[in-house]
C-alpha cells in the first residue's frame, strides 16, 4: 500500500513536471498526479493477473509435455495442482477482481514468454516441488506457495521486471508497494473476506494529504523561494540543484499547513528523499537550510502543531 512517503515522491514527480512545463495548467497536473496513483493500482492488478496466469499455465504445460513424441513418465504426470490452488480459484471469480481486470484491458498475449519462464523457474524452485508433492493442500498452505512466488520469485525474474518497466513508467518506485498490496490480498483474501487490497489505508485522508501538498506548494510558491532566498544567499544559485529547491519547498509547506505531522518527521524525510532523487550533497544542503529555516518560522510563531511534543 501507498504510505505518506510513497504520496510525497508522487507530489514531488508531479511538482516537478509542473515547474518544467511552459503550460502551468494546475487543474491538468492535479490530474496526472491522481492518474499516478492509479497506476500503482493497476500494477498491482497486473500482478495479480500475473500471478493467476502462471498458475493457469501450468495446464499447458502439462498438455504439452504429455503431446511429446516419446514423452517420459514425468511428462505424463506433470502437475497442475496450483491450477486448483483454492485461493487462485477464490480470486478468478472474485467480480471486483474480474471487472477491473476488463476495463483496465490487463493482457498477457503478448507477454506469454514471460508467463512460460515464470513458470518454468517457479517449477524449479524446492517450494513448488515440495508443494505439488503434498498430500493435502490446506488453504494455508496455498496462501504460502503464492507468497513464495510473489515475495521471492517474482523480484528475481528480469523478464518480469523489464515487462512491468515497459508498462509502468514508475515501476521502480511503486514495486514496493505493489508487492505489499499483493502480499495483503494473499494473506487476507478468503471464504469469509473478499475483499482487494487497498490503495492506502486510509485513501481519504491520503488523498486530501497528498493533494493539499502539490497544491499548496504551488500557490504559496513565492512565499517559500523567499524563506530559501534568504538563508541561501552566499551561494550560487546555479549550484542549487533544482530538485533540493522543490523538496525544500514541499517541506516548509509541510511545516507550516500539516498540523498533526511531527516537525522531525518531517525534516527527515525529506533529507531521505534527496537522497534518492537529488545529489549526494543535498541531504547535507538541505538538513542546514531547513534548519535555519525552521528557526525563524518558530520565531514568526508559524509553526502551530497539534499534540504534545510535535514542534521538537
Amino acid at each position: 500500500m501507498l504510505n505518506r512517503r510513497h504520496l510525497r515522491i508522487k507530489a514531488l514527480q508531479t511538482l516537478y513536471a509542473f515547474y518544467q512545463a511552459e503550460t502551468k495548467d494546475i487543474q491538468g497536473f492535479e490530474k496526472s498526479l491522481l492518474q499516478s496513483v492509479a497506476k500503482v493500482n493497476e500494477a498491482y492488478l497486473t500482478v495479480l493477473n500475473l500471478t493467476i496466469e502462471v498458475a493457469q499455465y501450468s495446464i499447458v504445460d502439462a498438455q504439452e509435455r504429455a503431446s511429446k513424441y516419446i514423452p517420459t513418465e514425468e511428462d505424463l504426470n506433470a502437475s497442475t495442482r496450483i491450477a486448483e490452488n483454492k485461493l487462485i480459484k477464490l480470486l478468478q471469480t472474485f467480480p471486483s477482481y474480474t471487472e477491473e481486470v476488463k476495463k483496465l484491458k490487463i493482457d498477457f498475449s503478448n507477454d506469454q514468454e514471460v508467463i512460460r519462464t515464470l513458470f518454468k523457474d517457479f517449477c524449479a524452485t524446492p517450494e513448488y516441488k515440495a508443494y505439488c508433492t503434498e498430500a493435502e493442500h490446506t488453504m494455508s498452505v496455498d496462501r504460502e506457495i503464492l507468497i513464495f512466488f510473489v515475495k521471492k520469485l517474482l523480484p528475481q525474474s528480469v523478464l518480469f521486471e523489464q515487462m512491468m518497466e515497459d508498462r509502468f513508467i514508475n515501476w521502480p518506485i511503486d514495486k514496493e508497494s505493489v508487492i505489499s498490496m499483493m502480499v495483503k490480498t494473499l494473506k487476507e483474501f478468503g471464504d469469509t473476506k473478499q475483499k482487494l487490497a487497498p490503495i492506502s489505508a486510509n485513501w481519504l485522508d491520503d488523498r486530501e494529504f497528498m493533494m493539499d501538498l502539490f497544491k499548496l506548494t504551488i500557490r504559496n510558491n513565492g512565499e517559500y523561494q523567499d524563506y530559501i532566498s534568504s538563508k541561501t544567499q552566499n551561494w550560487d544559485p546555479e549550484r542549487i540543484a533544482y530538485m533540493d529547491t522543490i523538496l525544500m519547498k514541499m517541506a516548509i509547506c509541510e511545516l507550516l499547513n500539516f498540523n498533526e505531522i511531527p516537525v522531525k518527521v518531517t525534516i527527515n524525510e525529506y533529507i531521505d528523499l534527496s537522497k534518492e532523487f537529488s545529489t549526494p550533497k543535498s541531504k547535507v544542503f538541505i538538513n542546514g537550510i531547513l534548519d535555519k529555516i525552521l528557526i525563524d518560522l518558530k520565531a514568526e510563531k508559524k509553526i502551530r502543531k497539534v499534540g504534545r511534543g510535535l514542534v521538537e
